[in-house]
């Protein structure tokens, strides 16, 4: 696969951003195996924009590792300084799972005081469900439907 031509400006931006990045993948002496690329991979999925670490010594291998890379990858060559080389790939779109999901329930910790002083305070956990809400009192109570206006249902 050809790697990806970006402009100078946009090489520029994306360098500026991975400058706080640290590695997240390692080719070690055994050089580029089947298993760095797999994780490569995975990481441009997730990331985007990723360093990777080379620990050989040699100079002229981390710059074939870095080109093997981004056109296997197919990813844009963004910097290789010293061991540090960064690639970058545009983020696959997300499939969106569910379109009408309703929140789930959620747990809350209630304490209640006793009216004697120097007592510790009664710890209950409570569970709310997407339809319910939690008083000031530490009661779940259900939320009340909301008040539709009478002038919006009206069309002449």
């Amino acid at each position: 696969m050809p790697q990806i031509e970006l402009t100078i400006a946009e090489r520029k931006a994306h360098r500026a951003e991975a400058h706080h990045l640290d590695p997240v993948v390692m080719v070690g002496n055994d050089g580029l195996t089947p298993a760095v690329k797999k994780e490569a991979d995975a990481a441009l999925n997730a990331h985007g924009l990723i360093k990777i670490r080379v620990l050989g010594d040699d100079r002229a291998q981390r710059e074939a590792i870095y080109q093997q890379l981004a056109d296997e990858l197919n990813a844009a060559p963004i910097q290789h300084i010293g061991k540090l080389l960064v690639l970058w790939r545009p983020k696959p779109p997300k499939a969106k799972a569910e379109e009408e999901r309703m929140p789930g329930p959620r747990d809350f910790k209630v304490l209640k005081y006793s009216k004697r002083g120097g007592q510790r305070p009664e710890v209950k956990t409570l569970r709310v469900l997407g339809n319910q809400r939690l008083t000031p009192g530490g009661q779940v109570k259900r939320a009340k439907p909301r008040q539709k206006s009478i002038k919006k249902g009206r069309h002449t």
